[in-house]
């Protein structure tokens, strides 16, 4: 698999902008080797500074990873709420933004995408990260209670946090598989986003829940 470059990183290191050059270097050296596959020298020396001048900002390299990775997730959460609008103009609408939000974000951002999801650095040691990675997560809950209250009278309402888990679990995996622009994806006949709202609406028609927008509740 292949994380490719965006460019995010304008230039080296300036003085007073040590820790935000090297999360521009952590990112650039994701995005050409995964972010299992640098040293924290690397990342010192991709931001043209000396090997100690990292431990200024993090304790090692796992520390930066996560630093990266709660940049993703606060971008990530940022997109997700816009896309969401607080359910507007109806739920069904919203939540298909939501889902090509996730998508757009994991095929615009591999390097942070990587960082968030792929780099295993553990979430319980760094609570800043926990914390975004929730309030993004928060998102697609706050999404699935309101798909929750649209079941029809006789309809089991499913956990809500379950429905989420479900969800989140088909857009990642379409997402890491398909929607994330690596070189070695396979070819689709349809694009990630249509793939997604298909697998949605099969997985709410499993449920019982209304498939036809023009005959949902608008709430």
């Amino acid at each position: 698999m292949s994380w490719k470059n965006r460019g995010r990183r304008e230039g080296g290191y300036h003085h007073g902008n040590l820790k935000e050059a090297l999360v521009q270097a952590a990112l650039d050296l994701i995005a050409n080797k995964g972010p299992a596959g640098f040293t924290f020298a690397e990342a010192a020396r991709s931001a043209g500074v000396s090997p100690a001048a990292p431990y200024r900002h993090f304790r090692d390299r796992d520390e930066l990873l996560a630093s990266v990775a709660q940049q993703g997730f606060e971008q990530f959460e940022s997109q997700l709420t816009a896309a969401w609008d607080d359910g507007r103009p109806d739920t069904p609408t919203a939540f298909q933004r939501v889902g090509k939000a996730y998508l757009t974000f994991a095929r615009e951002n591999p390097a942070y995408y990587s960082a968030m999801f792929e780099s295993g650095v553990p979430l319980e040691a760094n609570p800043a990260l926990l914390v975004a990675s929730e309030r993004a997560f928060a998102i697609i809950r706050a999404a699935s209670e309101r798909l929750v209250a649209m079941a029809p009278p006789g309809v089991p309402r499913p956990p809500a946090m379950m429905m989420a888990l479900h969800i989140w679990s088909m857009s990642h995996g379409i997402a890491s598989l398909f929607g994330r622009g690596d070189a070695a994806r396979r070819k689709l006949p349809m694009s990630a986003e249509d793939l997604l709202e298909a697998g949605v609406l099969i997985y709410l028609k499993g449920l019982g829940f209304p498939t036809d927008q023009h005959h949902r509740p608008s709430k």
